[in-house]
């Protein structure tokens, strides 16, 4: 990719960018979100934004979300933590402003696609990424390309009912909040340093990501699952106990063959949206 492509992660709490070019990542800024205000005042001050980055002489713009979007139309249907954002034709309102290719999806799948593009996953052609962070979220990459399936929904494992809730109130900070009353990062502190029920809790963490892993195993026996999102950072301390609970999946030449890996990706939610612009040429309808 030696053209220069705009990477925004649009947030509840800021606006980052950044330029890819040349393998590299470049010019890496942020903004706060406006998100209590309008409408049309997000949409001005993302263009403003953008228009920062136009010396640069972008071919594309690729945005990630935290919500769903119909990807081929670029309309947003739902954006977490800004009430104003619901079904807004992002797409169209910039490729009229900017007369650039503009390609969206919701993060989670940017992380797939990014992983797979710039990332541990480079060697998989079928891959599943998994985010591990406030939330659970997923994406798909089949033969390479990126799998999104309506509204950018598809790998939306959080949403599956698990013990009595869902996956997501078991694979993400929700577990820590909810059943220790800590956050992620101050009971990991707590584990290094050996606290008896704070290693209780990650390897309680890492049966329930193991049980998550084994549903995708069931679902797509994918190549690779690649974990991301900032529990990713904790990954010595559930890791024996989620590699314990995926010796319980079914098909052992499945299991054998499939590796579970950590991102070592950096500015993962930037290069997530970069990888989502294609410039390639749409095709010139057939005539009838």
């Amino acid at each position: 990719m030696h053209q220069a492509i705009l990477g925004l992660d649009i947030g509840g709490t800021s606006i980052k960018g950044g330029v890819y070019v040349d393998g590299a990542l470049l010019d890496i800024r942020s903004i706060p979100t406006p998100a209590l205000e309008k409408e049309e005042v997000i949409l001005e001050t993302l263009a403003s934004f953008i228009a920062s980055y136009l010396p640069h002489d972008l071919a594309g713009i690729g945005i990630g979300i935290p919500g769903l979007v119909d990807a081929r139309q670029g309309i947003v249907l739902g954006l977490a933590n800004i009430p104003s954002f619901q079904r807004v034709e992002l797409k169209k309102f910039l490729v009229k402003r900017f007369e650039k290719p503009v390609f969206i999806n919701n993060d989670a799948n940017c992380f797939a696609i990014g992983v797979h593009k710039f990332g541990v996953g480079k060697p998989f052609q079928n891959l599943v990424g998994i985010t591990l962070g406030t939330g659970t979220g997923g994406g798909i990459v089949i033969h390479g390309q990126l799998y999104s399936g309506v509204n950018s929904a598809a790998g939306e494992w959080c949403g599956v009912s698990y013990l009595d809730k869902t996956f997501e109130d078991y694979c993400s900070g929700k577990f820590f909040e909810s059943h220790y009353q800590s956050r992620p990062k101050a009971m990991a502190k707590l584990a290094e340093q050996g606290d008896p029920k704070a290693l209780q809790a990650f390897e309680e963490f890492g049966n329930h990501v193991g049980e998550l892993i084994k549903v995708i195993l069931y679902s797509l026996a994918p190549e690779a699952i690649i974990l991301g999102g900032s529990i990713r950072k904790t990954f010595p301390l559930f890791e024996k106990s989620m590699r314990k609970t995926l010796q319980t999946f079914a098909y052992a030449s499945v299991l054998n063959q499939v590796q579970v890996l950590v991102s070592d990706m950096d500015e993962t939610a930037i290069k997530g949206a970069v990888a989502l612009v294609d410039l390639r040429p749409e095709p010139v309808p057939s005539m009838p």
